[in-house]
């Protein structure tokens, strides 16, 4: 038993002295819907553009390489033990109980989610149990990272209209251009995130609700989603420092 238990702590050791390559974040950023930010984000842009510009903002925003661009950021802020407990977390029965809620959503079609958001002004929801979807969405960064997304994108879409009319700014000038639409779109993003978790939540118990939002609380969880918010604007940006 002994030597067995030497051997774990040696391994374990090693796990630790070498930290997870970059690849080893691409089950994770699945699991936290990470993926889904960078699968989004080609196609958010390229709306209503020539087919050269789509072309262009395809091949600089292809998801396969925003993520892997990622998680070599994140390379360094997790440690192998951390990277298989948030792994552990988000692919438990709970979590792949809640998961599974989410895309039924999808199934129900937009007009029973929109049907459900016009009771809601008429028939809100228990405080007790708006409180518990306020505390996931928070520890699950579901509105942060939604409005990152959508502020990103509009901050490249600001840019590429000032290239088109033969003008330019720097990072800096179009962050402060664009900082007040960053409070509006956290609002709008909020209120639909709050809908869409009391619609898709409806039929889970309050006592579920309260430990998958732990989960996300959990430390190693924390860190990935914090990390990776971080880090994303700087994904963006580099991007569009290359747009022509």
């Amino acid at each position: 038993m002994r030597f067995i238990i030497l051997c774990l702590l040696s391994v374990a050791s090693l796990a630790h002295a070498s930290p997870p390559k970059a690849e080893a974040f691409a089950p994770l950023f699945e699991l936290a819907g990470i993926r889904l930010l960078c699968e989004q984000s080609a196609p958010l842009l390229q709306r209503g553009l020539s087919a050269t510009r789509q072309a262009e903002l395809g091949r600089l925003f292809a998801a396969d390489a925003l993520c892997q661009d990622l998680a070599k950021r994140l390379v360094g802020t997790l440690d192998q033990a951390q990277l298989e407990q948030a792994q552990r977390v988000l692919d438990s029965p709970l979590a792949r109980r809640f998961t599974a809620a989410e895309r039924a959503v999808g199934e129900d079609g937009a007009e029973a989610l929109a049907s459900y958001r016009a009771q809601l002004a008429a028939r809100p929801p228990l405080q007790a149990r708006l409180a518990l979807v306020r505390r996931l969405d928070v520890a699950a960064h579901t509105t942060a990272l939604a409005a990152l997304l959508r502020y990103e994108v509009g901050k490249t879409q600001a840019l590429l209209a000032l290239k088109a009319r033969g003008e330019t700014l720097d990072e800096q000038a179009l962050s402060k251009q664009t900082e007040a639409q960053a409070r509006a779109l956290h609002a709008s993003s909020a209120e639909g995130v709050e809908s869409f978790m009391l619609y898709a939540y409806r039929q889970m118990p309050s006592a579920q609700l309260d430990e998958y939002a732990a989960l996300y609380e959990q430390a190693a969880v924390r860190l990935l989603l914090e990390s990776s918010e971080q880090a994303l604007p700087a994904l963006f940006a580099e991007r569009r420092a290359q747009l022509k």
